[in-house]
């Protein structure tokens, strides 16, 4: 099901209702149904693998308080995580693994037959996988006691708000509050519909608005200038950003209306002044799970400054890998890896530079923006072409003066887009940055906090918005494919 549907606008407000008004001891009863119907509506047989991964986990965790001996409680973490890896595997990468093979092959002009299979991603695999093995892992580590009814860990899984995009939550935070009903309060009935208002406009006026510029140019980069490319790409930096954070703005709503707290997922990300502060900012909830669970136990920067980047760099990669079984996204991962590492090398002169805070800003942002191409871009061939001729060819155009007319007959013309469409494209993004700068600098909270009415105002105006401006139907959330 999707937040940006008719189907979740009657949804929601449904489950809230029951889950309000059957008895507190039942309350949880709502939540689980809810969330089975929630992943169901989509490809109902695939909740079956969301089963095994929930009983797998549920398993090794009664297994792993009932025994001190740390061989055999090492053996059951290990158990957990090699199902639970290879489930996700088979289904994210049995394809990308074949096509490998056979791309291979056929550049070593080696006669190989490899079969193709027919396996389809389940929507939002990575998601419930990551946050079931964390909850191993904190039973392990002693951070939390195992939970010991199966429908209530089940629902810890599936919780219907986070379910196919995150925010990953952690079991020490969620999980113990789903072990207890939660009761109506207007308050967070206010907030998280707030949330959701913005939410659902980031992303049927923004993302989905910048989409549709971004899918013609990105699908036949061949077709266009350096200029439409160039714009395509810093579209597609808004667009997945509005896209992904809408995602959780929603979630962590609809969560709060219900008297639940998720964590945050985002923090303005594009105003961060370093590529790892970017990471501090975006996705936290999946960068503090690589941190956690895999940059730690692999030493962290325990061990000297080149295990330290080692350690980093081969997060980065495999991070890279978890978004998407294509080498565009390893490249991707890769990048940041690269971009951290040798930030992180060349901390002094940086340091020395003294630069002001905005060119910081404006040179993270770029780093991303490069990246952001591969993530995009169909094939690795697709991605070189638009970030040379994006390199290369531009800057020659600009320093050649363009008209109006050659900015409209490059940029809009060949993607026959109207102007308004544009225009109101351009809008949305300022509308984006405002809202990002305003809120960074707390003027946002103090100033609305003392004029009750001007948020009234705003939300309204969000709501008539999406009424009137947004793009329905037409495009899922990216992060769904991960």
């Amino acid at each position: 099901m999707l937040f940006n549907s008719v189907h979740f606008l009657l949804f929601f407000p449904i489950v809230v209702g029951l889950y309000f008004l059957v008895p507190a001891q039942r309350r949880w009863l709502i939540l689980l149904l809810s969330s089975f119907y929630f992943y169901m509506v989509w490809r109902p047989v695939f909740v079956l693998l969301i089963l095994l991964t929930v009983s797998i986990d549920y398993g090794v965790a009664r297994l792993l308080v009932q025994t001190d001996d740390q061989r055999k409680r090492k053996r059951y973490l290990a158990a957990s995580i090699t199902a639970n890896m290879s489930i996700l595997a088979y289904f994210k990468y049995t394809n990308f693994a074949l096509d490998s093979v056979r791309d291979l092959a056929s550049a070593l002009d080696y006669p190989l037959s490899v079969p193709v299979l027919d396996v389809v991603l389940p929507i939002g695999i990575s998601f419930h996988t990551f946050q079931s093995v964390g909850y191993a892992i904190d039973v392990y580590r002693g951070l939390i006691k195992p939970e010991l009814r199966f429908p209530r860990f089940t629902l810890f899984v599936m919780f219907f708000p986070q379910l196919v995009a995150g925010p990953i939550e952690r079991a020490p935070h969620l999980l113990t509050q789903l072990q207890k009903p939660t009761w109506f309060d207007y308050d967070n009935v206010a907030a998280g519909t707030k949330r959701i208002i913005w939410g659902m406009f980031k992303k049927v006026v923004i993302a989905d608005r910048l989409a549709t510029y971004v899918n013609i140019v990105y699908n036949d980069p061949a077709r266009f200038d350096s200029p439409a490319l160039v714009l395509a790409t810093y579209f597609f930096a808004f667009q997945i950003y509005t896209d992904f954070s809408a995602y959780s703005d929603i979630a962590v709503g609809a969560a709060r209306v219900l008297g639940f707290d998720l964590m945050e997922n985002f923090r303005r990300p594009y105003l961060a002044k370093s590529v790892d502060e970017f990471w501090r900012r975006w996705h936290i909830s999946l960068s503090t799970w690589f941190r956690d669970y895999l940059y730690i136990p692999l030493g962290g920067n325990r061990s000297g400054p080149r295990r330290k980047a080692f350690n980093v760099f081969l997060v980065f990669v495999i991070s890279g890998l978890w978004h998407g079984a294509n080498w565009t996204y390893v490249i991707w991962g890769t990048l940041h890896g690269a971009f951290v590492v040798l930030a992180s090398v060349f901390a002094r002169q940086l340091a020395w530079l003294r630069l002001p805070a905005m060119v910081h800003r404006v040179w993270t942002f770029h780093l991303a923006l490069v990246a952001w191409v591969f993530f995009r871009a169909n094939t690795v061939s697709d991605a070189l072409t638009i970030v040379r001729r994006g390199v290369t060819e531009f800057p020659l155009w600009l320093a050649s003066l363009p008209s109006v007319r050659d900015v409209y007959d490059l940029v809009v013309l060949p993607t026959s887009i109207s102007q308004n469409e544009m225009v109101l494209s351009f809008a949305a993004v300022g509308v984006l940055l405002i809202s990002d700068w305003l809120q960074e600098q707390g003027r946002v909270a103090r100033y609305a906090a003392q004029r009750p009415w001007l948020q009234r105002v705003w939300y309204n105006a969000l709501v008539f918005g999406c009424l009137l401006l947004g793009v329905f139907g037409k495009e899922q959330f990216i992060y769904f494919q991960f």
